[in-house]
């Protein structure tokens, strides 16, 4: 199968090439799609065996995984992994995740902190601010998921053909979660372990997310 794992790249000079050095024992299609970077991102990335594209404005984290998608699919992709450039997440645990897409009893799989494996996750986040994402995402979406807030994420080329990211900020994750849902396709999540080198979204985040997802056309 042709599985491409997409990473969206915005100032990671200095975790990214740990994470390519990683992919690079595995038998996946990298793409890189660097986000009009600022700083040495692109000239890190460049040496490694991976498709680079890059933005020549900064369109934040959701437009860069529609880019890479759109790539991938045009490069005959049948799974579609979106993956962290902060060395957040674990390249062996790919295997575990896209295993139920492989299988093919499943369209979407989604990581999530919170079934079993460990990880040092901030308290702040883990008893609060998750908690009230969680929240939202019922309220709001009708949805619930343990992780509402997991860059770690497989598609489908089915499911990556019918969800189409319109939301270029942060709000792409509930917007993935809505669509998958919404339009019937099979999902399940699958833990996996996230490594924190620093504390990620907070409150402000959070409330912006809130206000796209209100002003988009997901919310009905």
């Amino acid at each position: 199968m042709n599985i491409y794992v997409i990473i969206p790249a915005y100032n990671e000079e200095k975790r990214i090439w740990q994470v390519l050095k990683d992919l690079s024992f595995l038998p996946y299609q990298v793409v890189v799609v660097d986000d009009a970077s600022t700083d040495q991102t692109v000239a890190v990335v460049r040496p490694f065996p991976v498709t680079l594209l890059r933005h020549k404005i900064n369109r934040d984290q959701g437009a860069a995984l529609q880019t890479g998608n759109q790539y991938a699919l045009e490069q005959g992709a049948d799974i579609i992994v979106h993956f962290d450039a902060d060395g957040q997440f674990v390249a062996t645990e790919i295997e575990e995740m896209i295993a139920p897409i492989v299988s093919g009893h499943y369209d979407v799989v989604f990581g999530s902190r919170f079934l079993g494996k460990h990880s040092k996750m901030p308290w702040l986040k883990k008893s609060v601010i998750l908690p009230i994402a969680r929240l939202v995402n019922k309220i709001v979406l009708h949805i619930e998921l343990t992780d509402p807030q997991n860059g770690f994420r497989v598609l489908s080329r089915k499911a990556a053909q019918q969800i189409s990211i319109e939301q270029d900020g942060k709000a792409h994750c509930s917007e993935i979660i809505a669509k998958a849902f919404g339009q019937g396709l099979k999902v399940k999540e699958v833990p996996v372990t996230v490594i924190y080198h620093h504390f990620g979204q907070g409150f402000g985040d959070g409330w912006r997310i809130l206000k796209d997802l209100l002003l988009s056309k997901i919310v009905k």
